[in-house]
């Protein structure tokens, strides 16, 4: 019989984003948030390549990245309101941790396993934080998709991309549960 971790996996079963909109200070210090990525960086790895690194964003960095926001966003063409949307990501910010992936050369691990790591560690990074008792929300958005803005903003070169910002902070309200899947619907059963 396997050792079993009865909170951890209660924890799983009923773990919950936190919109970050609702996220305020005070937020993890930086020790702390040292902790939540070090939890996020055990995960899946083959090859040991690490194709991924953290951006951690606090202070004046979210202004900075909300005005870039709106310069990249009317050389797009986006709308008003598409805008708006992805600044309010920057401007209601207080901490985030923007996840990239690096893609590594390796012969031995394709580019899909890579991205399923950097993923691996983004889920990781917002489980710790929720875990260690933090709101945190994972988000993107048009941004994060933007070479420009990743260039400019963030400084990624050729090779990196956003994964997704982990925002965390201190839970204003707690959202309502929201539906979840059937596991019959989603699950196939196969034994020969």
């Amino acid at each position: 019989m396997p050792d079993a971790n009865p909170a951890a996996l209660e924890f799983l079963l009923t773990r919950r984003s936190r919109p970050a909109k609702t996220l305020q200070p005070p937020v993890p210090d930086r020790e702390t948030v040292s902790q939540l990525l070090t939890a996020a960086a055990r995960s899946p790895d083959h090859g040991k390549l690490e194709p991924w690194r953290f951006i951690v964003l606090e202070g004046q960095s979210f202004s900075r990245l909300s005005a870039l926001v709106a310069e990249r966003g009317e050389a797009l063409g986006k709308t008003p309101d598409d805008i708006t949307k992805a600044q309010n990501q920057f401007d209601q910010a207080h901490l985030a941790v923007a996840v990239i992936e690096v893609q590594k050369p390796s012969e031995k691990i394709p580019p899909i396993e890579q991205t399923y790591s950097a993923g691996a560690v983004a889920l990781a990074l917002l489980n710790a934080a929720l875990a260690a008792g933090w709101g945190a929300n994972w988000l993107s958005g048009w941004p994060s998709h933007d070479t420009d803005f990743c260039a400019q903003g963030l400084g990624l070169t050729d090779g990196e991309r956003v994964v997704g910002f982990i925002h965390i902070g201190t839970e204003r309200s707690a959202p309502p549960e929201r539906p979840r899947p059937a596991m019959d619907d989603i699950t196939t059963w196969m034994s020969s």
